[in-house]
């Protein structure tokens, strides 16, 4: 009984040496509870439209802040994590005002716009960590209110969630203090340059965006089951160079190929025991903060469990729709790798020295 415990702790110090991550992954878990349980009043709920959940809405905004944010103090943490939020709405309302109208001429008008938030998640980064986050917080935003169907009418829910989400977020880095030391985009390996001169960062939300726009035209053929997991996959892999695309999608496959499994052993205590489940989910947050920086494949791993068992908990037990998120993540990720060797492939500037140097032989 020692042992494996001896084993687990011994691992958390590998890859957590000094716990700043796993303080960092509890922030995680207390933002998304204080954000569901603010939401929740029936103070603050009870004007929002029939069928919005502002505790959800808010969640995901003041989860997904607090993950891209990686300051050191508290002041400019708050600040950055407030503008997180703000951007997380800004993606949401623009989803909410453009779905219709591209609805209106396209069958896939959410798709559509899932494109935008795609192009953002690559091209801000040219903004350093801040700008990194509001692309991808963009995105979430807009991937949020495709998931709840948001449109023109809700956009008074869409400010209310983005201000407990604010709350929700800043409250537990207020708490946490020093105790914390953000992660870098070191992970993602450096951003270098296209060999034609075009700015990285306009590669990136290119590629992210043709490997989108091909998920949404083979949805409207196939009829995908979850057609935003594969973007969001697709999305996410998208690295600063060709290689390093294609190292993420190893490790976010790999991860998910674990994940998903794990989760689908679960699913029979979803119902009999719900606070177990949610508990689980938690601690594979914890382990997503922590793995995030330099194992994208354990937090891939991690956060498909905790996604599939936050489903089960809610009612979804189709094994269609639990298992598509294992095999349309693969088919995003592939696009993915695709689209970055085929769409102005970026290739660290080592590789671009020993092309130059075998063309000269």
């Amino acid at each position: 009984m020692h042992r494996p415990i001896a084993s687990i702790i011994a691992w958390l110090d590998r890859i957590d040496p000094d716990a700043h991550r796993r303080i960092k992954g509890l922030r995680l878990v207390t933002a998304y509870g204080i954000a569901t349980a603010l939401g929740t009043l029936h103070e603050v709920g009870s004007d929002a439209p029939a069928g919005i959940s502002l505790g959800t809405l808010a969640a995901s905004f003041a989860l997904w802040a607090s993950v891209s944010e990686a300051r050191t103090t508290r002041a400019t943490s708050s600040r950055d994590m407030t503008i997180l939020c703000l951007a997380a709405a800004v993606g949401a309302a623009v989803f909410a005002l453009f779905e219709p109208v591209l609805r209106a001429h396209f069958s896939a008008g959410g798709e559509w716009v899932l494109a935008s938030g795609a192009f953002a998640v690559g091209y801000l980064k040219r903004y350093g960590i801040l700008g990194a986050g509001v692309g991808s917080q963009i995105y979430i935003g807009q991937l949020t209110a495709y998931s709840m169907a948001l449109g023109p009418t809700d956009l008074t829910a869409i400010a209310v969630a983005a201000a407990i989400a604010i709350i929700a977020a800043v409250i537990p880095r207020l708490l946490s203090g020093p105790a914390e030391r953000p992660a870098t985009m070191a992970a993602m390996g450096p951003i270098t340059g296209h060999p034609r001169t075009y700015p990285a960062e306009l590669v990136m939300g290119l590629q992210a965006t043709a490997a989108t726009l091909l998920i949404v035209v083979l949805n409207t053929f196939l009829g995908l089951t979850e057609s935003a997991w594969a973007v969001t996959a697709c999305v996410y892999v998208i690295g600063a160079t060709a290689s390093g695309t294609v190292d993420r999608v190893r490790r976010r496959i790999a991860g998910t190929l674990v994940g998903v499994p794990l989760a689908l052993i679960c699913l029979p205590f979803a119902a009999q025991a719900p606070l177990l489940m949610w508990c689980a989910a938690a601690l594979a947050m914890i382990v997503y903060a922590m793995a995030l920086p330099e194992r994208y494949d354990v937090a891939c791993g991690a956060f498909a469990f905790t996604l599939l068992v936050t489903l089960a908990v809610n009612g979804e037990h189709s094994m269609p729709v639990l298992l598509a998120r294992l095999w349309e993540t693969v088919l995003g990720s592939v696009i993915g790798a695709a689209m970055a060797r085929l769409v102005l492939p970026l290739r660290a500037h080592a590789d671009e020295t020993q092309g130059q140097a075998r063309r000269e032989d």
